[in-house]
């Protein structure tokens, strides 16, 4: 399947699907691929915090700290 764009002429009305050059394909997929990158990213920084705040709160807890003070001091 070959990837496409529609081209529409304002003064006209005219509406057009045309098949993507070589060039527009790889822009696409690069595109693509960064988002990927991007979304793998995001995830592995969610992770990390919510590792981070597991730490800090079995830190705290074995502190003797309570359940409710290390709420209240992480938020």
């Amino acid at each position: 399947m070959a990837l496409t764009k529609i081209v529409v002429n304002c003064e006209t009305g005219v509406t057009e699907e045309i098949e993507l050059t070589a060039e527009e394909v790889a822009v696409v997929e690069a595109a693509q691929a960064q988002s990927v990158i991007d979304l793998a990213a995001r995830e592995a920084a969610e992770t990390a915090k919510a590792t981070a705040k597991a730490s800090a709160q079995a830190k705290l807890t074995a502190l003797g700290l309570t359940e409710a003070e290390v709420a209240a001091l992480l938020g």
